[in-house]
């Protein structure tokens, strides 16, 4: 899953070598990625009220889906 985050993260942004992508523990049977970019290209991740934050949540969570786990991605500064 976090390749899968840092191939869509830097396919968006400008600066793709700012793209951090990290998985933390799990809370709750649930795994956490936390995607971090530059200030700069936190725009171009989030998108217009937020539309493309939520379609790169939708893509992982069906990923996840699959693999029969549960994931919930953060985006952090």
């Amino acid at each position: 899953m976090v390749k899968l985050v840092e191939a869509i993260a830097k396919s968006l942004v400008d600066n793709p070598d700012a793209v951090e992508v990290k998985e933390t523990s799990e809370v709750n049977g649930q795994v956490v990625i936390e995607l971090k970019v530059a200030p700069d290209d936190m725009g171009k991740v989030i998108g217009k009220q937020g539309r493309i934050a939520k379609a790169l949540r939708t893509v992982v969570k069906a990923a996840a889906t699959k693999a029969d786990k549960k994931v919930v991605v953060e985006i952090v500064q």
